[in-house]
């Protein structure tokens, strides 16, 4: 697929020109909707086959006990990427490959972590995981712990050329609380009612950028003195920490206020100073630690993190495969689905996202092995680097759907025989749904093709648009990309990006039913007459 040079629209006018039923050029025109059909005897093959000889958990146990965890640019990325393309081989599918992008920079992996808390009563082993691209030690290092803090202007600056030996802690331990509300929970009836009843008029939600308070000048400074006075590690507590959870991403550098968030450094990147070690502790240790501190009690702690870099081949992979169209008038047209590969690395990255990927690759499966023979090809992609950004979705689009350019957008070859792009990355818990990402042209189809799910309860058709994840690339140059709405079952309590997010908590059932019904969504999405109607749609230049 190579790239080509097509005329060029402002984004404001490409994305709005199906709600407001004009065409700001002529080169934007409006897709009719057609009738939706249904064909409930494939339904019926897929629920057989989907339920009765799934194979959504093999995929899944083999993403996270085998390859698990899977970090963008690690060994264990690679090995997964390796594996699903294996997979998609054995599978009979077409245009296997693993599609390079970047460069992302060096991977990280982790060897060997233990830390050991010690006081003149007392031992204890200490709940923690060092956060990604933390460099390691040769060796287990031994030092004291001392509390920092920034209270006080410069006051910290009494401690310069005595850190080298010290653990430093620089948060206070968060307010505990009892847990009331259920860990685990369903979409309600009030709930998906409000879903479906949200108005086209709705205005979007604003996204702010990432949180913090205080002066972000003072903590940059701060955060300058202990990069520069390299203590043995910097100590903070999960940032969600219910029943022994650490939740935990990347370590972080010194970032300037003045930069903007894309320009802020980065520890993978290829030319990054490597930060000091940083370690997140469940917060019952981190608290107890500090209120030992506090009576004035010596805490020392032994540490071992024996972590490497990798950056022999500082690109990213995404896994690509298709099943061919067979109507020979629309086989170069294409419905894509997708879920990311990579994860984070304190558990296995079982809900985010083996989940979404195993779902995926038995989507592919069932298509497959049920003989359909969709009229349009389907795609799947498994995404890399997509906790960092979604970059595997984005650079796939920048380079063969559209590029984004300032306030512009540049269609490339797929623009136009594009459909859809249907995404799954909410954890383990069932379909309920989709959200319409505000076109409202396509809310009869997605009626039509849950019809057959209704007793499975997944019927919600929501105009709300969602976001943060790998269907964004696609919407934001005007492809249909839709991320499916789920029941939230432990996701964002329990397991999202924490040492829980393991296999264990995977629900069978769900995610079975999952790719039966996107497996049904897209093939009647690829027997259509049409491509989906867009919010907008570019023609390309002679």
């Amino acid at each position: 697929m190579q790239k080509k040079d097509y005329v060029k629209l402002p984004i404001g006018a490409v994305l709005m020109t199906g709600l407001l039923g004009c065409s700001p050029t002529e080169e934007v025109i409006a897709q009719e909707p057609e009738e939706p059909t249904l064909d409930i005897e494939v339904v019926e093959q897929l629920k057989e086959e989907g339920i009765d000889n799934s194979k959504v958990m093999e995929y899944a146990g083999w993403l996270t006990d085998v390859y698990g965890p899977r970090l963008t640019n690690s060994e264990q990325m690679r090995r997964a990427n390796d594996y699903t393309k294996e997979v998609f081989e054995e599978m009979g599918l077409e245009n296997v490959h693993l599609h390079e992008w970047g460069p992302f920079g060096r991977g990280w992996d982790l060897d060997r972590f233990a830390m050991h808390a010690e006081t003149e009563y007392t031992y204890f082993p200490v709940t923690a995981y060092p956060k990604a691209w933390s460099p390691g030690y040769d060796e287990p290092v031994s030092g004291e712990v001392i509390f920092l803090t920034i209270d006080e202007e410069e006051s910290y600056r009494d401690y310069a050329g005595q850190l080298d030996d010290k653990f430093v802690m620089i948060q206070p331990p968060a307010d505990k609380e009892i847990h009331w509300d259920p860990l685990a929970e369903r979409l309600d009836d009030s709930s998906l009612l409000d879903l479906a009843n949200s108005a086209p008029d709705r205005m979007p939600d604003e996204n702010g950028g990432p949180g913090g308070g205080g002066d972000a000048d003072a903590q940059y400074e701060f955060a300058k003195f202990l990069q520069e006075e390299e203590p043995l590690a910097i100590l903070d507590q999960s940032y969600r920490g219910k029943f022994g959870q650490i939740a935990i991403a990347g370590a972080s550098l010194p970032s300037d206020p003045e930069l903007g968030w894309q320009e802020r450094p980065r520890p993978h990147e290829e030319d990054a100073e490597d930060p000091v070690p940083q370690i997140s502790l469940t917060q019952d240790h981190y608290a107890r630690i500090f209120r030992l501190l506090e009576k004035d009690i010596d805490v020392e702690l032994e540490m071992e993190l024996e972590a490497r870099y990798q950056d022999d081949d500082l690109m990213g992979y995404n896994t690509v495969a298709e099943i061919p169209g067979s109507d020979p008038d629309v086989a170069d047209e294409v419905v894509m689905i997708g879920a990311h590969l990579d994860s984070w690395h304190s558990g296995t990255g079982a809900t985010d996202n083996a989940s979404g990927s195993a779902v995926m690759m038995e989507v592919m499966r069932l298509l497959q092995e049920t003989g359909l023979e969709p009229r349009r090809t389907v795609r799947v992609a498994l995404w890399d680097g997509e906790e960092q950004g979604l970059h595997g979705s984005r650079e796939f689009v920048s380079d063969y759907v559209a590029e984004q350019e300032d306030d512009e957008i540049v269609p490339l070859e797929e623009y136009e025989k594009l459909s859809a792009y249907y995404n799954h990355d909410n954890g383990t818990g069932q379909i309920r749904g989709i959200h319409l990402q505000e076109n409202e042209q396509l809310r009869d189809y997605f009626r039509t093709w849950f019809q057959p799910f209704h007793d499975w309860d997944a019927a919600t058709v929501s105009f709300d648009n969602t976001g943060a994840t790998d269907h964004v690339p696609f919407d934001a140059v005007g492809i249909p990309g839709f991320q499916f709405i789920q029941d939230p079952i432990e996701y964002w309590s329990k397991t999202h990006h924490s040492n829980m997010d393991v296999f264990d908590r995977l629900i069978e059932e769900d995610l079975k039913r999952n790719a039966v019904m996107i497996a049904s969504i897209v093939y009647h999405t690829a027997q259509l007459d049409n491509l989906l109607p867009r919010k907008n749609e570019v023609e390309l230049a002679d």
